[in-house]
């Protein structure tokens, strides 16, 4: 059988996953058609959309870094215009524009420390950072309000 699991995950990191209507009816004893109604004024009010929790290490993106980063003088005025662009890439799993001694907080993953320096020393050309701290997280617990 034909191997799509890169395809799938790529689509499930965009929000391609739907709630499991009979799982949550069973779970919280009302019937699906409440469900499913209440799902869906929620999603018209506050979902922006769903998405998958992964085993990082299982898809090869193990290696979880947060970057605390200052823009050069030049584009210090433009935090969004850099956080956009950065948001571009698979890659980044959230950027922030924060307050503080810094201007922004990448959440990167990659592959290994290997994979990381390589993308870190083309950002910092790419994007213009002056100056940046890395924390590399050495075990999560959990993520997007879900115990792992």
């Amino acid at each position: 059988m034909k191997d799509i699991k890169p395809k799938l995950i790529s689509l499930f990191k965009k929000g391609y996953c739907t709630p499991q209507i009979a799982r949550i009816a069973k779970k919280i004893k009302e019937p699906s058609t409440t469900i499913h109604y209440n799902i869906k004024k929620l999603e018209e009010e506050a979902i922006k959309t769903y998405k998958a929790v992964f085993d990082y290490n299982q898809i090869g993106e193990g290696h979880c870094t947060f970057l605390l980063v200052n823009l050069k003088e030049e584009k210090y005025g433009q935090p969004e215009e850099i956080a956009e662009e950065i948001a571009k890439s698979e890659r980044i799993e959230s950027v922030d524009i924060v307050t503080g001694e810094y201007e922004l907080l990448i959440k990167l993953r990659s592959e290994d420390i290997d994979d990381y320096y390589a993308w870190i020393k083309e950002a910092i050309k790419k994007y213009n950072f002056a100056k940046t701290i890395s924390l590399t997280s050495l075990k999560q617990l959990k993520t997007e309000f879900v115990e792992i």
